[in-house]
């Protein structure tokens, strides 16, 4: 199909500023649904615009597709300040679209991480001329599971997407408008060529490199706490206010694991129609951020793993034929689509959790040295019968490593170091406690949600507590499947922060967020416990102070406890489908 591009179309916001937008539709005149993306990673680069969703593809399907740069980004006027005004633009690009002679006044909007969320708060606005949505990989909120996650800043993240998504583009606009200097630009180039020893600069907000260009990274460090602050952007707010379908897309080891799901049983349940509250759609895949082939360096899920072989880009066009076409689905088409790692393969549920989920309690023991997979901490499913603990020192001048995982780090290391690695290197170490299964004599199928209940102490007065869900090979492989943290000031909730008495034993629920393997026959179940995952959360500090301030001269050492046994019944909870 003959295709016209139209460039660079200014589209008026309503205090004036204007939007650079591309817009990509079939050549033969007519009317046509309008798919919109709106990204602030420069929508002239195909790769970025076309992440998790084909474009040319979309337009030669029958759409007209527009491509938005948003506000202060490249071609478009205004500033930037991250969500800010997404919900206002949003809802007039939505409106102008819906009324130019191409489109046919229905409207779907595309796009993952942050043209995710443009989607999510356009939505909040309830647009007239918007029908469906289709975010990939995003949250539903900006505090836990975005800035944060389990209290804890997510630096790995954060950092990285401040240097060089973000902070890179400002630099090279205010450049061209006479803004900025070339000894500017060459000096946040060099910050990003470094960012791996940024990672260890201590206090966080000394980060002069980002101060103009990226002022908010400083005000997120400077809200530790959940608030108004976070709130005012929040999906997860103004769920009720949402009369659309959506078609949740994310992945097993995508930082944004959490908002997808979320955002799914939320509207499920707060939806602002009944439409809205009927179509919603779950999709997980064996996806990192970035890295979306289903293959990883140390280990792969298959050929049919990949979004392009599992054709993301088709599964979204039937949601708009469904919603902007009036094309009835498939009649075999469930909400809840998975892909099951460990026998990689994909499945159709009803129900997210699944309706036959049973909760099975694995519960932690040792002879009280679980330090290192070398000790004696033991996993099962029987209480034990003595009491005890495991002690490590967690010294923040020498975090354990991230290794694999939900991570997004600088360069090549965005793919190589996310998603599945092997963690015996971690292993070795005194301050992992890992508590092993026995070998497993039939297969152990794990799907839904995830969490350690942990009775624990510190000498600190704060400190955090990790956790890591390992699939054991027979020859010792240890592949991490589900992990999170828990920074203990916040055990009673994200808006409040409560310090710890020396040697209290403390309830912490540590949520590992969500999974779906099968543990082969043979296989056994690990849990690592830490108190750092280093860089992709920050090092606490122990002090119970403002971490972002706190220099080298402030680290504490912290002795940390787990505690196990009939009374201090510390447990990993597995949601176990039988069928």
């Amino acid at each position: 199909m003959d295709l016209v591009v139209e460039k660079n179309v200014m589209v008026p916001m309503r205090d004036g500023v204007e939007l650079a937008t591309d817009v990509y539709r079939p050549a033969a005149a007519g009317a046509y649904p309008v798919l919109i993306n709106r990204l602030p990673y420069d929508k002239d680069l195909p790769a970025l615009a076309s992440y998790s969703f084909d474009v040319l593809r979309g337009a030669r399907s029958g759409h007209a597709v527009v491509v938005q740069d948003t506000r202060g980004r490249y071609r478009s006027g205004g500033d930037f300040t991250p969500f800010v005004d997404d919900a206002d633009d949003g809802e007039v690009t939505v409106a102008w679209a819906a009324r130019q002679p191409w489109s046919s006044g229905r409207v779907g909007m595309i796009g993952g991480s942050y043209f995710g969320t443009t989607q999510w708060l356009a939505a909040t606005r309830a647009p007239a001329g918007l029908r469906a949505i289709a975010p990939f990989e995003t949250a539903d909120q900006l505090y836990d599971g975005w800035a944060y996650q389990g209290g804890a800043f997510q630096l790995g993240f954060n950092l990285n997407w401040c240097l060089s998504s973000l902070g890179l583009g400002e630099m090279v606009r205010r450049l061209s408008s006479g803004g900025a200097t070339p000894g500017q630009l060459e000096a946040l180039v060099e910050a990003i060529d470094d960012n791996d020893a940024l990672y260890a600069r201590l206090p966080l907000v000394d980060m002069p490199v980002l101060d103009e260009v990226a002022p908010y990274y400083r005000q997120w460090l400077s809200h530790p706490m959940e608030s108004d602050y976070w709130r005012a952007h929040a999906v997860r707010e103004s769920w009720s206010s949402i009369t659309v379908p959506a078609l949740n897309m994310g992945g097993w080891y995508d930082l944004f694991l959490k908002g997808t799901i979320a955002n799914y049983l939320g509207m499920r349940q707060h939806g602002g129609s009944a439409r809205a509250r009927d179509h919603q759609r779950l999709v997980i895949g064996p996806w990192a951020h970035g890295p979306l082939t289903g293959w990883f360096p140390e280990h792969g899920f298959g050929l049919m793993s990949g979004t392009d072989a599992h054709d993301l880009t088709g599964i979204q066009l039937r949601w708009f034929d469904e919603h902007l076409s009036e094309v009835s689905p498939l009649p075999e088409s469930k909400p809840v689509e998975i892909f099951v790692m460990g026998v990689n393969s994909w499945q159709f549920e009803d129900e997210w959790p699944l309706p036959d989920t049973q909760y099975v309690d694995w519960f932690l023991d040792s002879d009280g040295q679980a330090n290192s997979a070398a000790g004696n901490g033991r996993l099962s499913t029987s209480c034990p019968r003595r009491p005890g603990y495991d002690a490590f020192l967690y010294d923040p001048r020498h975090p354990v490593p991230t290794v694999g995982g939900a991570t997004y780090l600088p360069g090549l290391a965005v793919g190589a170091n996310a998603g599945p690695r092997d963690q015996r290197r971690v292993e070795d170490r005194a301050d992992v406690l890992c508590y092993t299964s026995e070998p497993l004599s039939e297969p152990l199928t794990v799907i839904g949600p995830v969490e350690l209940v942990l009775l624990a102490s510190s000498s600190a007065l704060d400190t955090d507590f990790t956790a890591k869900l390992i699939d054991v090979r027979p020859d010792g492989t240890a592949i991490n499947i589900a992990e999170g943290i828990l920074r203990a000031r916040y055990r009673y909730g994200f808006d409040r922060s409560v310090h710890m008495e020396a040697g209290e034993i403390y309830e912490m629920i540590v949520d590992l967020v969500a999974t779906a393997n099968v543990f082969a026959v043979g296989h056994r179940l690990r849990l690592e416990v830490s108190s750092s995952n280093f860089p992709r959360f920050d090092r606490n500090t122990n002090t119970g102070g403002d971490i972002a301030t706190d220099g080298t001269d402030s680290l504490v050492q912290a002795v940390n406890r787990v505690h196990h046994g009939p009374v201090s019944r510390s447990r990993l909870v597995l949601p176990v489908i039988r069928r």
